[in-house]
């Protein structure tokens, strides 16, 4: 039924725009202004990985995401990170959990296994105050009650660019971008027409299919990926808490089951040379079966057959029409996204408490255009209106269970500009305002500069940039109420809005004609009415009764360092390596953050000794952090300390002919056994292999 109606949605969607072409806010297949032809991108994905992306074009890349409009990245003092299609197939990461972990600036923690649920944390905030967008559409989720993006179930196939903006970004993007943005857009089909089937098979169960096709035809363009992931029998309680909790042989090997299918599409229509429409829609549905500490928990307790289930059902759809006028003076965008998901979460056994029900969807209309003064720069104006739903209901298990049914809505206006431009070539920036208006918790005001300096012949460049931003309450903390026998959790209407003032500043240096590229960036920020849960207990018949609600209670800095290095050594050999260190604490009860590790390292490196033939190669080093125990006495949210640990993970590609390519990869070669959070272990020692077949 939920897909009927999003079918339904999309088929209005290409109705009224008649087609479609462009998902992302601005154009990357056409020539940007103001380049050398040799320097220009005009198509950032690529149907298939047989080279290593080299050094010097990661330099040349364009960003579309940073300024709303394509800019190259040294020309602005945004820290980013820009991966693209070939690099995710070359290191052969399927999910977005693991391409993200390896990047600068980012902390992900994932519960468990694949399609465990997983938080992106980005320069030490938390995981719901980082931004996510698809092809234009903000995806975080707001069925949960913190609203961050689960990353748990999105796989990487169809994407074509990820661009990741550190730092404030409020100032274009609004609410929930205080932290930072991940900007994602599916690969644009060009060319003949390519269909491909990828069969993979390996450890944990893992059976994976993907079947798809891109091309284009005329003024018609399209892409079109479906896929199948399938993974069992992972295992994922530590041996210390099984025999804490005395578990039984059938205990420890109950695993986890997971099951999912995803669509991913774009297409697009030049209507004319200077007008084109464009379509996406991405449709995700999994079926999550775990068996988890807690399960072992409640059968220690004569909770009987414990199990858990979660059934999630997702999809996201945007329209666009993009125009450029005047001879390329004036560019615009239109576009109109809707967003819904659909969870369902059940558990088995004596203590059972299900199903619980988390619904929620987003309507989005957006408009953006921009004036080229060629120049004296160029100024974006831009306007979005935002209408969020939320519903929420638990059935009833017992007498000591009420059950509770919350439904709930808001709706965001907002207004923004940016000016952007350079002085001599010398002096590069975009400086940027924008207005936000709640109909739940108020107007807000956010602000970013970024300059870049170049040195004449030098090739060091020094950025720059500082910002406001802010994370707005969920539905769910504004209005959630559940009351049990003994509990109830209930909203606070009165909760304001998350603030951060952020600033950073680094130095890139270029050498060996530009194939040796590193720099650092040192960044702080300063976070106030942070919205934690609270908790107040009353004495009702001689028994506690615990009441949790949520208020704008703490404040915290976040402060530390990002360094990288690339180096080109030969055209067939490249290194890339990226340091964080991040020191994150709250300034309320001068404790360190949750989840935080102080340090990470992790080198990449890509060889292609022979013509189709490449290998790729990833250390991963990441130290110990502060969490929740899980066992004992201690209940505090960081009187746990999580142990670091370093991963090994290889991969090797070779294409046989044009029709056939086989590959295969080992991950955490060493089998090195650590949990990320406590009390939920990482897959160990696994190989997996398989075959594409393509035309």
């Amino acid at each position: 039924m939920m897909f009927r109606k999003t079918l339904l949605v999309g088929s209005s969607v290409f109705t009224l725009w008649g087609g479609i072409a462009l998902a992302a806010d601005a154009p990357v297949s056409k020539p940007q202004k103001g380049l050398p032809a040799k320097k220009q991108i005009v198509a950032v994905s690529a149907s298939s990985a047989s080279q290593p992306l080299s050094s010097q074009a990661v330099s040349e890349l364009i960003t579309v995401s940073a300024a709303r409009t394509p800019t190259r990245t040294d020309d602005i003092g945004t820290a980013l990170t820009i991966i693209t299609e070939e690099q995710m197939l070359t290191q052969q990461r399927r999910t977005l959990p693991d391409i993200l972990a390896r990047q600068p600036g980012l902390n992900v923690v994932r519960s468990g296994g694949f399609g465990a649920t997983t938080a992106i944390f980005m320069r030490g905030n938390n995981a719901n105050e980082v931004k996510v967008r698809l092809d234009g559409m903000d995806v975080n989720d707001g069925s949960s009650a913190s609203g961050m993006f689960d990353a748990g179930q999105f796989v990487t196939d169809g994407l074509g660019r990820i661009e990741i903006l550190r730092g404030p970004q409020s100032g274009l993007y609004g609410a929930d971008a205080m932290a930072g943005v991940i900007d994602m857009t599916t690969a644009q089909g060009q060319g003949r027409f390519k269909p491909f089937v990828r069969i993979e098979g390996g450890s944990y169960g893992t059976f994976n299919q993907v079947i798809g096709a891109r091309g284009s035809k005329g003024r018609f363009h399209y892409n079109v990926e479906l896929s199948h992931y399938r993974m069992e029998g992972f295992h994922s309680i530590p041996r210390y808490i099984e025999r804490y909790y005395g578990a039984t042989q059938e205990q420890r090997h109950k695993g986890n089951r997971n099951d999912n299918r995803s669509a991913n599409i774009r297409l697009g229509y030049d209507v004319t040379r200077n007008f084109d429409l464009g379509l996406t829609a991405r449709l995700i549905q999994s079926n999550y079966h775990t068996y988890s500490l807690y399960d072992l928990q409640s059968e220690a307790y004569g909770g009987g057959n414990v199990r858990e289930q979660n059934n999630m059902n997702q999809a996201v759809v945007r329209g666009t029409a993009h125009l450029v006028s005047f001879n390329g003076f004036f560019d615009q965008v239109i576009g109109l996204g809707y967003m819904t998901n659909r969870n369902r979460w059940n558990e088995t056994g004596l203590y059972a408490t299900g199903p619980d029900y988390y619904r929620s969807s987003r309507l989005k209309i957006d408009w953006h255009g921009t004036f080229d003064f060629r120049k004296y720069g160029t100024l974006l104006i831009g306007a979005e209106h935002f209408h969020d739903t939320f519903d929420s209901s638990h059935t009833a298990a017992s007498a000591y269970d009420t059950g509770y049914h919350t439904q709930a809505s808001m709706d965001t206006t907002a207004g923004y500009g940016q000016y952007q431009g350079n002085w001599n070539h010398i002096l590069y920036g975009a400086a940027n305002i924008r207005y936000d208006s709640n109909s739940r918790y108020g107007n807000y005001v956010t602000w970013r500069v970024a300059p870049s300096i170049h040195i004449p012949h030098t090739g060091t460049i020094i950025k720059a940039s500082a910002g406001s931003g802010f994370h707005g309450p969920t539905l769910y903390q504004l209005f959630s109420n559940q009351v049990g026998s003994s509990y109830s959790q209930t909203g606070n209407s009165n909760l304001r809005a998350e603030r951060l003032i952020g600033y950073d500043a680094g130095v890139e240096q270029k050498l060996l004609g530009d194939k040796l590229h590193f720099g650092a960036t040192w960044y702080d920020n300063r976070v106030k009415n942070l919205i934690q849960s609270t908790e107040n207990v009353q004495m009702v018949g001689g028994y506690p009764y615990y009441q949790y609600s949520y208020g704008n209670v703490a404040r915290a800095r976040m402060y530390g360092v990002e360094a990288f290095l690339d180096w080109q050594a030969l055209k067939t050999l490249d290194f890339n390596l990226n340091y964080t260190w991040t020191h994150a604490r709250d300034l309320s009860s001068n404790l360190p953050l949750q989840r935080r590790p102080q340090h990470k390292f992790n080198f990449n490196t890509t060889w292609t000794p022979i013509q189709d033939l490449t290998f790729s190669g990833n250390i991963l080093y990441v130290s110990g952090w502060r969490d929740l125990p899980v066992i004992g006495t201690s209940y505090c949210s960081t009187c746990g300390k999580g142990h670091g640990y370093f991963t090994v993970d290889i991969a090797a590609n070779y294409k046989i002919n044009r029709y056939v390519s086989i590959f295969a990869r080992a991950d955490n070669l060493l089998n090195r056994q650590y949990e990320e959070p406590i009390g939920y272990l990482q897959p160990g020692r696994g190989g997996y292999g398989g075959v594409t077949l393509s035309y």
